[in-house]
């Protein structure tokens, strides 16, 4: 197996569902250079830039998905999705329920998220929690190359839209970015398992909506995604040191949730606890609470998540996200 980075992973996986199918074309801004081996190999009519209007180009996406194409678009920041929200809220989501299926709006959004270097609460949110509560829309957040390239082959395959989110300290040409503009006295905390692994060739789809355990264990159920599953890896090497040992389940896709894997390891244990970088309040930990008791698991439950507005200040901002530090405090807690 080839070893990949998290971001060529993607890309090569975007290469591989535009050589398969004409339909798959690319745009955003600066995509001509972003995305520059695909606009080599496929031309302007395929990978195209567009100008600073993430309204304008995201609403052009949904008329040309109904329309037979299947566009992968480059929002460069989630946040900025708060700019164009109305494309997807109103009118990708709500396209084939509004028809009776006779439309539907098969394309993908892709957005850079996540914080832990710096840029304040404007550009460093993850949002998976927001967006995944609009019906219709399915939201996937990979934690390694693997199931980064796996998850775009599904994303683009789908036949709705899907919010496809990488976290941008796992992504080597962001990090490459990051590490300028005077961040480079910042101690950004880069997980090496996850910007860099083996991928199987020929890559393999991951189907939306299905966990992994990345870690066994039977003292405690840690759900999380994304950076957090290797914040997650290294709080369970310090746990270990305890007699803790956690079970760590990357669920890899907010909506599609795989409810099952969610139950089963809520059950396996008796004690859960969520790792959510997204913000505590009416997200994505409060949903995993709600289905564990809807379930009837009986557990001891707690959550480790952004509770506010991220600071722009570093050390503020290094308490405020979910650093391995938090993780191990409430997973011994938990296990008392």
């Amino acid at each position: 197996m080839p070893e990949m980075t998290f971001a060529g992973a993607i890309e090569r996986a975007l290469e591989t569902a535009m050589a398969a199918d004409g339909r798959v074309v690319v745009f955003g801004e600066d995509v001509e250079l972003l995305r520059r081996n695909q606009f080599v190999r496929f031309g302007p009519s395929r990978v195209m830039n567009t100008p600073i209007s993430e309204s304008g180009f995201l609403g052009a996406a949904v008329g040309a998905a109904m329309a037979g194409l299947r566009p992968v678009v480059e929002v460069m920041l989630v946040d900025f999705l708060g700019v164009c929200f109305d494309a997807l809220l109103n009118h990708a989501a709500r396209v084939a329920d509004f028809s009776g299926g006779g439309w539907d709006a098969p394309m993908v959004v892709r957005c850079a998220c996540g914080g832990g270097y710096g840029d304040g609460g404007q550009h460093e949110q993850c949002l998976w929690g927001l967006l995944a509560g609009v019906p219709g829309l399915s939201v996937v957040v990979p934690s390694n190359p693997s199931d980064a390239a796996g998850l775009m082959l599904s994303a683009i395959d789908s036949s709705g839209p899907v919010v496809y989110l990488e976290h941008k300290l796992l992504s080597d040409y962001w990090l490459d970015y990051l590490g300028t503009g005077g961040r480079g006295c910042l101690p950004i905390e880069v997980p090496a398992s996850g910007a860099r692994g083996e991928v199987d060739l020929p890559l393999e789809s991951v189907p939306l909506g299905t966990a992994r355990v990345a870690l066994e264990g039977g003292d405690l159920t840690v759900l999380t995604l994304g950076v957090s599953v290797h914040r997650a890896l290294e709080a369970a090497k310090v746990l270990a040191l305890d007699g803790i040992r956690p079970k760590v389940i990357d669920l890899r896709s907010v909506s599609p949730l795989d409810v099952k894997a969610v139950v089963e390891g809520a059950g396996a244990t008796g004690r859960v606890l969520v790792v959510d970088e997204d913000y505590l309040g009416f997200g994505l930990s409060g949903e995993l609470a709600a289905v564990i008791a809807e379930a009837g698991v009986e557990t001891r439950f707690a959550r480790v998540a952004t509770e506010g507005t991220i600071p722009y200040a570093p050390d503020m901002e290094a308490r405020a996200l979910p650093n391995i530090e938090r993780i191990v405090e409430a997973a011994r807690e938990l296990a008392r």
